[in-house]
């Protein structure tokens, strides 16, 4: 089968033809459909997050066709829409016994520990396989997998209240489902902070209010929109320092921050006047859990949340494709999601 495939860090990604995998007796093989091409994966070329083995094939948000299953496999059957949780856990250790299974101790990850989505075939646990409406096509089923299902996961973290005020910094393929989300938890109000026009204009048409990082002062504007009291709920999702600290300037008293987007940069806090004083909480979110996935796909196939605007461009399985976008994700200038469609 044809997969592209990260041979080294800040290498171009190579098209290559590897054998279709073999499953075992509570595997599946999905023939994939749809596979996203999230930010994390130019941090991973990047060698910011460093990868299971080498060579790899990418891609953690994946859509298919169950082609094949194993013997004792009882949930799906050939045929079967699915979409696909990105983790793959023990079911077993203290923290899947708790339903935490993001800290799985054997736990791993497709497309970062294992091969992923950006190739014809994925083989993964029949557990791992999450059912997917007709009425929701394959590339966005896929996007729901990483995109949605973090920005779901972090809303929940964030305990969003009826009239809570939400601010939400980056409003690409993460953002635009957590302003949605947000408002289908009945946030009264929400800022879309971006610096891409594009992005922010799609933020509008789901009733957010746009604040361009490029030509005002985000903290400042929300403080100014909110009579002084500043956001109840700031959720960074792009995993720079100045973003992170806007978010949590942004917010009043007992207000909730929750960092999302990956980094591995330091950033100074005022303990005091940013977190002690207000009584502020600092959250971290890290991925979403199998759990939660049934549910988010049922607040789409209710149309509480639209994705159908999430994806913006659609590309072949090439590698010259696929690494234009990771470059263009390199520089944040990458539209809202694309989607890889291998056939």
């Amino acid at each position: 089968m044809k997969a592209v495939r990260m041979v080294g860090i800040n290498k171009p990604l190579e098209l290559q033809e590897i054998p279709i995998p073999e499953i075992g007796e509570r595997d599946i093989l999905v023939r994939v459909k749809a596979a996203g091409i999230c930010h994390s994966d130019a941090h991973y070329r990047a060698g910011l997050s460093a990868v299971g083995f080498l060579p790899i094939t990418l891609g953690h948000e994946v859509a298919g066709v169950v082609e094949k299953m194993g013997s004792q496999v009882t949930n799906v059957k050939a045929g079967d829409r699915v979409c696909l949780h990105y983790l793959i856990t023990c079911g077993d250790c203290y923290y899947c016994s708790r339903g935490n299974e993001q800290f799985c101790t054997h736990g791993k990850m497709i497309g970062h520990h294992t091969n992923g989505g950006y190739a014809e075939y994925i083989a993964i646990p029949a557990r791992n396989a999450i059912h997917l409406p007709d009425g929701i096509p394959f590339e966005q089923g896929a996007t729901l997998m990483c995109a949605s299902a973090t920005a779901f996961h972090a809303l929940l973290k964030a305990r969003i209240k009826p009239g809570d005020k939400v601010a939400v910094f980056g409003v690409g393929g993460l953002g635009q489902s957590a302003i949605q989300l947000a408002k289908a938890f009945g946030a009264t109000k929400v800022f879309a902070i971006d610096i891409n026009e594009d992005k922010l204009k799609l933020a509008r048409t789901h009733r957010a209010i746009p604040i361009n990082g490029k030509i005002q002062d985000p903290v400042a504007e929300i403080k100014k929109q909110t009579d002084g009291t500043g956001a109840d709920v700031a959720i960074e999702m792009i995993g720079l320092p100045v973003t992170q600290k806007q978010a949590l300037q942004c917010v009043g008293p007992l207000g909730r921050v929750v960092l999302v987007g990956l980094s591995n940069k330091e950033i100074s806090v005022n303990t005091y006047s940013e977190i002690l004083g207000n009584e502020v909480e600092l959250i971290g979110s890290n991925d979403h859990l199998l759990h939660e996935l049934p549910h988010l796909i049922e607040f789409t196939s209710q149309k509480m949340l639209d994705v159908s605007k999430v994806v913006s461009r659609t590309i072949p399985l090439d590698a010259g494709a696929i690494n234009q976008t990771l470059d263009a994700l390199e520089k944040f200038d990458a539209g809202v999601r694309t989607v890889i469609i291998p056939e």
